[in-house]
């Protein structure tokens, strides 16, 4: 993964949102620098993934990790649809204000329904005063984890912090989705197939196709600097997972076939959350993976 470190600025936020209205009302050919929701942009060559930098220290079920702490966490009202912010401190606590890039980005920002039937992965601004800060729409109310991943200026390891918060009003939880049915994800325009189960351990791989609605292979776009972007959480402890792109998008008569890298510690089933670029759309898709213990 080709990393570089950084420190982000207020006026980043700024800049993201002119680009976003200039290629909105020009049709220009750039990718918009955050492409969170689904945009109408050509995709760009390219995205072969890269090696992990480090295995994940926290699994998103606590808010703090070796003395860093996610503070003032604060999701919409009852409407959901609003700001999310939150602080990182350091082990000193002061506001954590100097992060390296993963995939691209700063900090990357999960808020996830307690069933895992809903999933938002944002890219927050952070203000001088270490506070960050994006725009989300939850959709329905519930209770919601809010799973930050970062890397620390100087650390070799991302760290993954998390919290549950509240929306009021009425809701249902749902069971999570497994069994065969459930290593399927369908959008009704790309359709992603689990070709096997996982297995515990830190060094495993996870392969998933890629078709059109028809079955036909798919051409993948680059998204946050790699081929896709898969999240997953386990269905039991909602402990949270991050596997990478393991080298390039195999075409075949079946379809376009994408391999990850994997690092499972515990057996069980996991709501995995794939995010594609296909003929420039972002597409979300939802797939059940069975892991087992190696050997």
């Amino acid at each position: 993964m080709n990393r570089h470190t950084t420190r982000a600025t207020v006026s980043a936020a700024l800049a993201a949102v002119v680009l976003l209205l200039l290629l909105a009302g020009c049709g220009g050919s750039e990718e918009p620098a955050d492409p969170d929701r689904i945009v109408l942009t050509p995709a760009k060559d390219g995205g072969t993934g890269a090696q992990p930098v480090g295995n994940p220290v926290g699994d998103g079920t606590a808010a703090e990790v070796e003395g860093y702490r996610m503070s003032d966490v604060r999701l919409p009202g009852p409407d959901g649809t609003g700001p999310v912010s939150f602080r990182i401190l350091d082990p000193s606590g002061a506001p954590l204000l100097d992060y390296t890039e993963e995939q691209t980005k700063l900090l990357h920002l999960y808020v996830v329904r307690d069933d895992l039937a809903q999933f938002r992965h944002l890219h927050p601004e952070l203000a001088a005063d270490g506070t960050w800060t994006a725009r989300v729409d939850l959709g329905t109310p519930g209770r919601w984890r809010v799973v930050a991943e970062f890397i620390p200026q100087g650390a070799s390891r991302p760290l993954v912090l998390g919290t549950t918060l509240t929306v009021p009003g009425s809701w249902t939880a749902v069971d999570v989705p497994r069994g065969e049915d459930a290593r399927t994800g369908d959008d009704g325009v790309v359709r992603a197939r689990l070709l096997a189960h996982g297995e515990t351990g830190p060094n495993g791989r996870l392969r998933l196709r890629i078709t059109d609605a028809d079955g036909a292979p798919v051409t993948l776009g680059s998204y946050l600097g790699a081929s896709a972007h898969l999240t997953g959480f386990a269905a039991d402890s909602r402990g949270f997972v991050h596997v990478h792109p393991y080298g390039a998008p195999e075409v075949t008569d079946d379809g376009t076939v994408l391999t990850f890298h994997t690092v499972f510690t515990q057996p069980g089933d996991y709501r995995l959350f794939l995010q594609v670029r296909v003929d420039g759309l972002l597409h979300q898709l939802a797939v059940t993976a069975p892991v087992t213990a190696a050997g």
